[in-house]
């Protein structure tokens, strides 16, 4: 499902996917299978601020970044070369050996933002 889904799935809905196809699917399955596919590095888990909640998604996939809409929960995926130039600055100005980089930045989705700017009706 994780593979079908092209993005990020908390434990909820992918147990509320399951029990699509089979009823008899419980949570705690779930979870105890997403731990296991963790522990077996085929999918990632990532927590984001302002989410009560972890999120999964396919290990190895192209590395990307996050942005999180704060209006509906979205979360979109990015690259920038500006990540990489920051990587090597960060590397070069304080001498630490960089293995890895994630950003998440907050913020709202176009669709989010255009009905923010809509005037209030009434």
């Amino acid at each position: 499902m994780l593979c079908e889904a092209n993005g990020h799935l908390t434990a909820r809905e992918l147990y509320r996917r399951a029990m699509e196809q089979d009823a008899t699917v419980s949570l705690a399955t779930v979870y105890r299978t997403l731990r296991l596919f963790k522990e077996e590095g085929i999918i990632d888990e990532m927590r984001f601020c302002g989410c009560n909640c972890n999120q999964y998604e396919r290990a190895g996939t192209a590395r990307h970044h996050h942005m999180l809409c704060k209006q509906c929960g979205r979360v979109l995926e990015f690259d920038t070369p500006a990540i990489d130039r920051l990587v090597a600055e960060v590397e070069r100005g304080c001498g630490f050996k960089v293995t890895g980089a994630r950003v998440a930045l907050e913020g709202y989705c176009s669709e989010c933002a255009a009905k923010l700017k809509q005037p209030a009706e009434g």
